[in-house]
Formats: structure tokens, sequence, C-alpha cells
């Protein structure tokens, strides 16, 4: 018997796509489901969901709850993570509000950027706690991800934990795939595609057309030349607030299509999101606060379909483009698959640091996971990696260390603040988000803390 369980099974929308996944496998209608969450009111809503789901599906799967990680996690094969420490109240609100009053204009903020380090510093902690969990009681399962800061977490994983067995998981590779055979006009199933990088910043090194004479064609003239005159994007992604053209504006001039959406490209490097150039949002269609407005939306839309989950008998299941079940199957089957994973880099990219997160391909099947070596990455694109990258290590040393100053250090190399705001401006916005989170945060790193030392 199969046992999987959900760490931060509140999120019930990510819970009910990744379970619907997992129990649509022939081969896993009867695992056993544990939904594990602090909130108790959110856990209630999501064993609701999934088990409607396994009776829609006709299985056998047994649906568990609990409060408790630990009982939970006991005797698991595969654990996945969907949880965000502190929320959108307080802690989303306050990685936006704080950094306005300085001028510093965010879209997403969960992944790089002074928002992605904070979430990164209060994250990391309970994953290592988690670790330490799966140590005592599930020792060999496998840790499937989906918390971000991706790389921020993936890394320190590895560093602290190198026995876990992890893979940070996305679905922006998969998804900008399609969304480009959409932009194209072609069907997804003929597109052959090469990608490697890191978390949110990888690249199509090659994407292709298979043709009917089995050869393949590059794709890459089309794109730029439909972007050069103006008939693409098609903008297929939130086209009413976000056009893609941050992504192919970037193509034309790397040479090659990422895999992160515009909204969050935008806020990874220093050209698009300037205070004193609004011209400059508003020709790249960029989505300031995005993510607060996400949040939002999603509560209201959740709150919703709640109650109509809870009226129904059955509850449909649609298949997602998540990596999860996949994975999952492979392991329990030995049916070979290949998924893009994120990993910490033990040669797998030479251009890039050792225990570095990079996200390549990974084969799965009876033996776990097995990444593979992609080298030869154009070197403009491991340059902009490299910016990222840094601050991802700086804050990875902060954790690992417990050194407050990498904090401030990697506010400082963070490519987009360190474009809007100067030296006095990062310690200050550093030290004010630090007060502001509070007890969100390890105790080494409050200020009040270290002022008491």
């Amino acid at each position: 018997m199969t046992i999987v369980t959900f760490i931060g099974a509140g999120s019930t929308v990510f819970a009910k796509n990744l379970a619907g996944d997992i129990l649509q496998r022939e081969a896993l209608k009867g695992a056993t489901i544990r939904l594990m969450d602090i909130d108790p009111g959110r856990l209630e809503e999501s064993e609701i969901v999934v088990s409607k789901m396994a009776k829609t599906l006709g299985g056998h799967a047994t649906v568990e709850t609990y409060t408790d990680r630990r009982r939970a996690l006991t005797g698991a094969d595969f654990v996945i993570c969907c949880f965000q420490v502190g929320g959108y109240e307080p802690c989303t609100v306050t990685d936006f509000e704080v950094p306005k009053k300085f001028g510093l204009r965010q879209t997403i903020a969960d992944t790089l950027g002074i928002g992605g380090i904070m979430r990164g510093l209060r994250t990391v902690p309970v994953l290592w706690d988690i670790c330490e969990d799966m140590l005592a009681v599930c020792p060999h399962a496998i840790m499937l991800q989906y918390v971000n800061p991706m790389a921020i977490n993936t890394w320190a994983i590895g560093a602290k934990y190198p026995q876990i067995r992890q893979v940070g998981l996305c679905h922006s590779v998969q998804g900008t795939a399609e969304e480009l055979a959409r932009d194209l006009g072609i069907p997804i199933g003929e597109i052959r595609y090469h990608c490697a990088g890191i978390n949110h910043m990888a690249y199509y090194t090659r994407f292709e057309q298979r043709l009917p004479d089995g050869t393949y064609k590059d794709l890459y003239p089309e794109l730029k030349r439909g972007y050069a005159e103006g008939r693409l994007p098609r903008f297929s992604n939130h086209s009413d607030r976000c056009p893609n053209k941050v992504r192919y504006e970037m193509m034309m001039r790397l040479g090659y299509f990422v895999t992160e959406s515009s909204e969050h490209f935008a806020e990874y490097v220093p050209y698009f999101i300037k205070k004193d150039r609004p011209d400059l949002i508003e020709r790249f269609g960029i989505p300031l606060d995005e993510y607060p407005k996400r949040c939002v939306e999603q509560v209201e839309r959740w709150q919703a379909q709640a109650q109509k989950y809870r009226e129904a008998e059955t509850v449909e299941v649609k298949p997602s483009h998540e990596y999860a079940s996949e994975i999952i199957n492979s392991v329990v089957t030995g049916s070979p698959s290949v998924i893009y994973g994120n990993i910490p880099n033990r040669g797998y990219i030479p251009q890039l640091p050792e225990g570095a997160a990079v996200e390549v391909p990974v084969l799965v099947d009876g033996n776990g996971l097995q990444p593979t070596v992609r080298t030869g990455i154009p070197p403009q694109l491991i340059a902009l990696m490299r910016t990222n990258v840094n601050v991802q290590e700086l804050t990875v040393a902060a954790l690992m260390e417990e050194n407050p100053e990498h904090i401030y250090h990697a506010a400082m190399l963070d490519p987009h603040t360190g474009s809007e705001l100067d030296l006095d401006q990062i310690w200050e916005l550093t030290h004010e988000l630090l007060a502001a989170h509070g007890e969100w945060l390890p105790e080494w790193a409050r200020p009040e803390r270290r002022k008491s030392a």
C-alpha cells in the first residue's frame, strides 16, 4: 500500500489537484492519502474534497487527516509539501507593503528579491523540521517539494540534510512549453525541447517541432519573427493583465526563451520595474502587486466553491500538469518517466556552483530520482542565472551559519533591489522587514534579539 502524506493540506485547491492526479493513476487508486495541516477548518475542507474525489473515481483510497505532523509522516512513502509559512496575512502583505515605503515595487515576491529572501528565512526552518521528522519516521520517503522560494529551499535542504531524497517541483517548464505551442498554433505533442537552468530561470536551449518525415524543425526563428512582426505573443496567459512581452523581449536580447512567466521574471532582473519609468510598466504590461491580488481572488473563489463541494455527492476530477503523480507512479510501478525537477547541484550543471538548486531533466523509475547532466549552456544565460544564484547562496549561508549579516548581503546583491535603492536604503528596508516579521523568523534573525545579545 502506497502512503502519500500532504504537509500543508489546508491549501485545498492545490491538494485537490495533486490528490486528484494521484487517484486517477490505476496503480494508486488504493493509496492512503494522509492530509496534515495546522488549521483544523481548512483540513476538514480538504478531507471533504479529497474523499469525494476518491468516491467519484470509484477507487479504494483511504483518506486520513492529521494535525500532528510526525504521526502523519510515520511510514510514508512520499511527502508532498505545499504550505506557506505566515500565510497571505500577515507575511505576504508585509513583504509587499514595507518595500513600497521605500519605493520598491514587486509583482510576486515569493522567489527572489527582498520578498523571496524573507519567505526563505521563515520557510526553510520549517522544512528542516520536516526533514528531522522524516529521518525519524520515514527515512526512505521521497519529498516532493512545492513550496517557494523553491531554489532557496532545495539548496538549504540539500546543504543540511543531504540524505533526504528530495525534488523541488514547479510547473513552469511544461506550462511554458504548452504556452509557446499555443502561440505558434502547433499541438504540444509535436514539440520537443531541451531545458536547463535554475527554478524560474531555466531556458529552452532547444525548442523544435517534429515534422511528418521524422525530422525536427527549429522553432526559434518563428518565435523571433512572430514577436518582431507583432504577431506574438497571443497573450494566452492572464491576457487582461499580463501580456508576455517581458519574456519575448528577453528572448530577443539573449536568444533563448525563459521558462517562468513575465510577471515573475520582471522582478528577477533590473530592466523592467523602475519607479521613475512608468512607461516601462505600461509598455511591458507588468502587473505590480500581482500576488496579493491573486491571493484575495483565490480566497473569494474558494469561499464560493467550498459550499458547493460540501453539498455535492461527488467532485469532478480533472488532470493537472503537475509532476507529483507521475513521479509517484514511476517509483511504485517501475515505469520510467522524465520530469523537470529542482535538485542540489552535484555536477548536473557544471557551470553553476556545487550544491545550488538546479532545474534539469530527471529520470524517474523504481530506483527513484536520477538527475541528468546539462553542459554547454550559453554563457549569457549562465551569467544571468548567477545574479539570482548569488542571492540564493547568501540566504542559504545566513540560514546555515545563523548569520544575520548575510541577509543584508543577499538584499544588497538582489538585481531589482540594487537597481532601485542605495545601500543605506537597502539596510534600512531589510532591518524593517526583519523587525516586522518578528516571531515568524528564527530567533537569530530578529533585530530585537540581536540587540539584547
